[in-house]
């Protein structure tokens, strides 16, 4: 569940610091969080960058849509000793952003 982001002077990586799982692949096991909140991560430095402050509102509901997901109970992943996979763990998080109101960019 650990995002992770390489940042230099021009440019970013965003992704998750856990390893790639070969003996999960395949399985529908992966916890997407991590990836997810390396999206976050990636939306709320291309908004410092840019200066888009839509960037900045979309990674944190991004960030609360999976603090909810996980917060409400029941959602408990496969490498924690529940059997939530990949699918599951992704339609939850999906569903609480389907509940945040949409974000639009208005320029001038």
């Amino acid at each position: 569940m650990a995002p992770s982001a390489d940042i230099g002077d021009g440019h970013a990586v965003f992704q998750p610091c856990h390893g790639t799982a070969p003996d999960i692949a395949g399985h529908g096991l992966a916890n997407p969080t991590a990836m997810i909140l390396s999206g976050a991560m990636m939306l709320e430095w291309l908004g410092g960058r840019h200066n888009l402050e839509t960037c900045a509102r979309a990674a944190a509901l991004l960030r609360q849509a999976v603090e909810d997901a996980f917060a409400e109970g029941g959602l408990v992943t496969s490498e924690n000793g529940g059997t939530a996979g990949t699918a599951e763990v992704a339609a939850r998080i999906r569903a609480r952003l389907e509940q945040r109101p949409v974000i639009t960019e208005v320029r001038a």
